[in-house]
């Protein structure tokens, strides 16, 4: 089955084609802004240089987050439209999925990012086994992850590991790096029905309604 795998949760926007998990294709662009333009030539280019259309592709993938929330919402709309058109299935794969090597063994934690100055650093983090996220995604606080992590001894994918000072050493962390190719690997694995192409927002929204008045 090919499956085409697409990244726009951050300000580089990435696609992969895999094939029974052979690795045919893997382009990526850094475009921080302009991507909704931009990606439906790069998809397009990707597939040509491989002899493929949209038609040959069995399963759409998308990373849907936690990221930039327009990114999310450009990746996960084209990729629904792709689905709707030809009929193929569409799977959503999160950012901390899409980060921690397909067919890993055991369980490992992502840790991804949110706010990045201090004091108020915070981080996107889910629990992975077999593949998949074992919890939603949540974001904690330095002290919180700091918590989560003593006496932690499986794998952890993080960025901004400096921030936890020297816990870090006594911890085995590797680097953060959500994929379009782990996307598509791990796409093969994943029934559509629980893993659906749907934008996380691991935070509430700002806006709130206004109040009626009286």
């Amino acid at each position: 089955m090919l499956i085409l795998a697409l990244n726009t949760a951050f300000t580089t926007m990435e696609a992969a084609l895999v094939r029974d998990g052979e690795i045919l294709a893997d382009a990526r662009e850094t475009l921080p802004r302009g991507q909704e333009k931009a990606l439906p030539g790069f998809v397009e280019a990707l597939l040509r240089e491989e002899g493929a259309g949209f038609g040959d592709v069995g399963r759409f993938a998308v990373v849907t987050g936690p990221g930039s929330f327009t990114g999310l919402r450009i990746g996960v709309s084209y990729v629904r439209g792709l689905s709707l058109v030809t009929g193929a299935p569409s799977v959503g794969v999160t950012s901390l999925e899409a980060a921690i090597p397909a067919g890993m063994e055991g369980a490992a934690l992502g840790a991804l990012m949110a706010q990045r100055r201090p004091p108020d650093q915070t981080w996107w983090v889910q629990g992975v086994a077999n593949d998949a996220g074992i919890a939603p995604v949540q974001e904690v606080g330095l002290a919180a992850l700091s918590a989560m992590l003593e006496g932690f001894h499986a794998p952890i994918f993080m960025d901004g590991a400096e921030a936890l000072g020297d816990q870090a050493a006594k911890l085995d962390i590797r680097p953060m790096r959500p994929s379009a190719v782990t996307a598509a690997l791990k796409a093969a694995r994943f029934d559509p029905a629980d893993h659906p192409p749907t934008p996380v927002y691991a935070r509430a929204p700002d806006a709130t309604l206004p109040t009626p008045k009286a």
